[in-house]
């Protein structure tokens, strides 16, 4: 079996043309032998009828054998043996016609005077005979009752001389017809596969980011159908690896300044330069970077293990106004330093029940509140800001399951022009400057989550200004849960 597609394809046509060679072949040798077969049937039939026509008196007077002898003298440069059938069905012929003489072929002997019948039998050798008969004479009597004539079937011979004139002709036109089929099949989907090839061997070498052209879309559907996929797949790659020095430029900032930050001051500790209340600013600012960097690699840490999809989410029943609240707590000390009011919106008091992973809904929640923060600045606000939390039952529509929404709103400058689409892609940050203390994989993390658990999430600005995300959730998550759950 060859290696190459293309002699696999040329094999293959190779072997389908011998297939059509021997089909053809065989057909014909059928068909030309029946008709060599009816022509020799034929031609015997007019040799009998001529001479009972001729003949017919002397056949059935007492001369009949001296009558006999000179027509098989006229017949013997022809091959072909005479006999008389009588009415008993026996045949007398003359010495030395042995088709005739030997065996007891059934011959058909119905009909009136000058009737015909005309076959093929076996010798008792074997050798196959055709045979035309004449009926002479009624069947009453004694006596001839007709004239047979046979000669040796040789309808396979010549079928077999008309196949070997025949089948060069059709092996060309196979060649003819075939070749430039193949040709073309085989440069449709060989050169396409060839050229994909060429690709894939430079996917590895080529340079993040860079732009390659797409393949060209070419051949059988199944053919364009795999180019199609492989020029997405390049473009991802190139998206993913654009994506990575964008991951690798913003981890050198975000690890730069923390690291500039708690190197200075603890080299300021250590060497007795800050003292006093410059020692206790040292030591916060110490504690803050190591805090910053935590969350870094917490996050990083939660890509990580939700590359190949969540391993598992183990559901309990939680209330979202409850957890809602809790958030709120948690970060309204470190907002209130920096000027800014956290607050959980009021609910009516009854509590909203829904089955999530609580280690999920408290990861998602604590993303989107540090969005808010980092979104309205690092300094104090001179008028303050806001950030709510909000939780909610939303409708559910005809055959969908019950949902709950959960949402952060903060009334900072809002998402740039066009951006809302993007801030859930990972390493996507809408600061061009990269002014913001995030890493970009929050709100990547938030959205991961929520699909998840068979929801989603969105971003949208409010109105007069400020920004919304909003995660919705499933009251009852979908898929089989697994029996164990990773930290987030």
């Amino acid at each position: 079996m060859p290696r190459g597609l293309g002699g696999r394809i040329a094999l293959a046509f190779a072997g389908l043309s011998l297939a059509v060679l021997v089909a053809v072949g065989g057909t014909l040798f059928v068909v030309l032998r029946g008709l060599h077969q009816a022509s020799s049937q034929d031609a015997l039939a007019n040799v009998s009828v001529g001479l009972a026509i001729q003949r017919t008196r002397a056949l059935v007077s007492a001369n009949a054998q001296e009558t006999l002898l000179a027509i098989r003298d006229g017949l013997a440069q022809r091959d072909i043996s005479v006999g008389l059938v009588l009415a008993d069905g026996s045949i007398t012929s003359l010495e030395g016609d042995a088709p005739l003489a030997l065996g007891s072929p059934r011959l058909d002997l119905s009909g009136a005077r000058g009737a015909t019948h005309k076959g093929t039998f076996a010798a008792p050798d074997g050798t196959a005979y055709d045979y035309a008969v004449t009926i002479l004479r009624p069947a009453a009597g004694v006596g001839p009752r007709a004239l047979a004539v046979a000669t040796p079937d040789r309808s396979r011979a010549q079928a077999l001389s008309d196949l070997l004139t025949t089948l060069p002709a059709v092996a060309l036109v196979l060649l003819l017809v075939g070749l430039p089929i193949g040709w073309l099949l085989v440069r449709s989907v060989v050169r396409p596969l060839d050229r994909m090839a060429t690709a894939t061997a430079e996917v590895p070498a080529a340079p993040g980011g860079a732009a390659t052209p797409p393949l060209p879309i070419q051949g059988p559907a199944e053919v364009r159908e795999l180019t199609e996929r492989f020029n997405s797949m390049r473009a991802e790659l190139a998206a993913s690896r654009q994506r990575e020095g964008e991951l690798l430029a913003n981890l050198r900032h975000d690890l730069r300044t923390p690291l500039t930050v708690i190197g200075g001051f603890a080299t300021a500790l250590a060497d007795g330069t800050a003292s006093g209340e410059a020692r206790e600013r040292a030591a916060r600012a110490i504690v803050e970077e190591t805090e910053r960097l935590e969350r870094l690699v917490g996050e990083l840490a939660a890509m990580e293990r939700l590359r190949a999809g969540p391993a598992g989410l183990r559901p309990e029943e939680l209330d979202a106004h409850a957890l809602v609240a809790a958030t709120a707590e948690r970060f309204a000390p470190r907002a209130a330093a920096r000027g800014v009011t956290v607050e959980a919106l009021p609910s009516d008091g009854a509590p909203l029940r829904l089955a999530a992973d609580r280690l999920a809904i408290e990861r998602m929640l604590a993303n989107l509140v540090d969005n808010a923060l980092a979104s309205l600045g690092t300094e104090p606000a001179a008028g303050g800001g806001h950030v709510w939390l909000a939780a909610g039952a939303l409708p559910a529509a005809a055959g969908e399951p019950s949902r709950v929404a959960f949402s952060v709103t903060d009334d900072g400058p809002g998402f740039p022009p066009g951006s809302a689409p993007r801030v859930f892609e990972r390493f996507y940050r809408a600061d061009p400057a990269r002014s913001g203390p995030g890493s970009g994989l929050g709100l990547a993390i938030v959205r991961e989550l929520a699909r998840a658990h068979g929801g989603d999430a969105i971003a949208e600005n409010v109105a007069p200004r400020g920004a919304r995300v909003t995660v919705v959730l499933p009251t009852l998550p979908s898929g089989a849960p697994l029996p164990s759950t990773p930290t987030i």
